[in-house]
Formats: C-alpha cells, sequence, structure tokens
C-alpha cells in the first residue's frame, strides 16, 4: 500500500479500533483458482498474537476456503470512514484557486498466514463472540441462544472457520493532513454540514490529527 509519511498510522491500538468499528474484511487470497476476494465478518481477537488473530467464517459453498491451505499466505482489508473532499471547503481555493478534488479515508490492510478450522466448538465460539459484538449497543441484544439449539447446530453445518495470525499491519489515515491548517479547518467545517455518518467520522478525523 502506498504510504506517505504524514498518513502512516502506525499504532496497534488505533488500528485494532478501525477494524473492530469496521469489521467486514474484504478477504484476499491466491490459489490455484487465481485471485480471490470476498467481504467476510472477522472477530479480532487480541489474546492469541502479539498483533492480533482475525477470526471468521464462511458458507461451504464459498470456494474460497478451498484455495487456502494451512499457512497459505492472505490478505484482508478493513475500510473505515472515506468520503469525497472538495477544494470548495479549503481556505487555498479562495486565496490562490490552485487546488483539486481529492478522496479521504482511514483503511487498515492485514497479511498473515490463515488456516481453515472444521471444529463445531471453535465456530460456535467465533459466532457468539462476533454476534456479541455487533449486538452491544442493542436495548435488547439477541444472542445465539435466543435460536433453537437443533436450528443453530443445522446452520452451523453449512460453514466453516478460518483463523489468521497477523503478521503485518499497515495502517493510512488520509485525512488532510497535508493541507495548510485554514483548509483542514474548512474540510471539518464542510464534512460537519452534511447530514451522514460517515462524513461526521470523517470530520472528526480530519480535526483530531490535526492537532
Amino acid at each position: 500500500m502506498y504510504q506517505p509519511p504524514h498518513h502512516r498510522e502506525d499504532d496497534l491500538s488505533t488500528q485494532h479500533q478501525l477494524i473492530r468499528a469496521h469489521p467486514l474484511g474484504l478477504l484476499i487470497t491466491a490459489g490455484d483458482g487465481g485471485l480471490i476476494a470476498n467481504p467476510v465478518p472477522f472477530h479480532l481477537n487480541t489474546a492469541l498474537s502479539p498483533k492480533g488473530t482475525l477470526q471468521a467464517h464462511v458458507a461451504r459453498a464459498n470456494g474460497q476456503w478451498r484455495e487456502i491451505a494451512d499457512g497459505a499466505p492472505v490478505l484482508v482489508v478493513f475500510q473505515g470512514a472515506d468520503t469525497y473532499i472538495t477544494p470548495s471547503w479549503y481556505a487555498t481555493k479562495r486565496e490562490t484557486g490552485k487546488v483539486v478534488p481529492t478522496w479521504n479515508y482511514a483503511i487498515v490492510q492485514v497479511r498473515g498466514s490463515a488456516r481453515i478450522i472444521d471444529d463445531p466448538a471453535w465456530l460456535r465460539t467465533q459466532i457468539g463472540a462476533l454476534t456479541g459484538e455487533n449486538e452491544s449497543d442493542r436495548a435488547e441484544p439477541w444472542a445465539v441462544e435466543d435460536a433453537p439449539p437443533e436450528f443453530i447446530a443445522a446452520q452451523m453445518k453449512g460453514i466453516i472457520g478460518i483463523e489468521i495470525d497477523i503478521e503485518t499491519i499497515d495502517g493510512k489515515w488520509k485525512v488532510s493532513q497535508n493541507r495548510p491548517l485554514a483548509d483542514r479547518q474548512g474540510v471539518a467545517e464542510g464534512l460537519g454540514a452534511i447530514d451522514r455518518t460517515e462524513a461526521a467520522e470523517m470530520a472528526d478525523l480530519v480535526r483530531r490529527y490535526s492537532k
């Protein structure tokens, strides 16, 4: 990934925070069938390896898992907030006119060795952890135990687990750090006026990385 120094984010806890906030990762593998990419929701377990371990499950009908031999290298991309940035928000536009549009985003790329796990107990734990994380902010969270056990057991027969120990993790926060302070303030104000969650999230990132 192209990473100018001012856009690098090397803090592991910040990288992990983005993965947890945006757990739908793009799983990319290269096997006999060539390059394959599928969006997969991941649970991040930080207790199993120094940089964390990604745990997921996919449908058995999804042939990508068959391309993953034990120890196969994989790439997972987690996309955080992203938004178009108009030059109209820049103070520089009014001063010189020498500005162009751009796109702001926060992204994490993970590389590691994957393994396939075909174990009902592991799958049940992974499903519970993933569900618990995503239901936690609801007033009445749904839990796997809310469904009949025989139904869950039948559903689990149709999935298989994937576990990835993170070997390298790269973060890129392109949030207007290369612009003058007045331009960054203009971007934050412009985004703040947009009634959209991603715009508000990006406005907060621009302000935080301006400090």
